[in-house]
């Protein structure tokens, strides 16, 4: 009778699923920005700045460098879901770089130069929030429970 155990390495804490999961998120996103339909105004998407018109979803403006940055943040979060260290970094340094994001982005003009990436009002708050939930993530699935008590 062959006896079924996981090893360690196949046990997954919460704060790598979170960072796989925010991951894979990422990568999804990145990809679909790419994708005509589901980003409207597709072909007059620009490789940066805000004269870019596509809209994920037709909400959230894109452009061909915030997709690949997402990509990157994704792959990014799939790499180092692998570690439970590396996945709470992923998570709080990823939040920390949402946070000045959405700082970034409510400080620019959208017609000016500064808005590279490009962002829109869309994209703020959702900035706020993913880096707000990520370094909730990164704090609270790595808290030592036994010092909680």
């Amino acid at each position: 009778m062959t006896t079924h155990t996981r090893s360690n390495a196949a046990v997954r804490t919460p704060v790598q699923t979170a960072a796989l999961l925010v991951g894979g998120v990422f990568l999804l996103v990145g990809v679909l920005g790419f994708v005509p339909g589901i980003t409207t105004h597709y072909g007059d998407m620009s490789f940066a700045a805000h004269h870019s018109h596509a809209k994920l979803l037709g909400i959230f403006q894109v452009s061909i460098l915030h997709n690949l940055v997402h990509l990157a943040f994704g792959v990014a979060g799939v790499i180092l879901s692998r570690s439970t260290s590396r996945a709470r970094t992923y998570l709080l340094a990823g939040g920390a770089i949402y946070l000045v994001l959405w700082l970034y982005g409510m400080f620019i003009e959208g017609d000016s130069a500064a808005n590279f990436v490009p962002v829109n009002s869309a994209d703020n708050w959702l900035h706020l929030v993913l880096g707000l939930g990520m370094i909730a993530a990164g704090a609270l699935l790595t808290r030592d429970r036994r010092t909680a008590r």
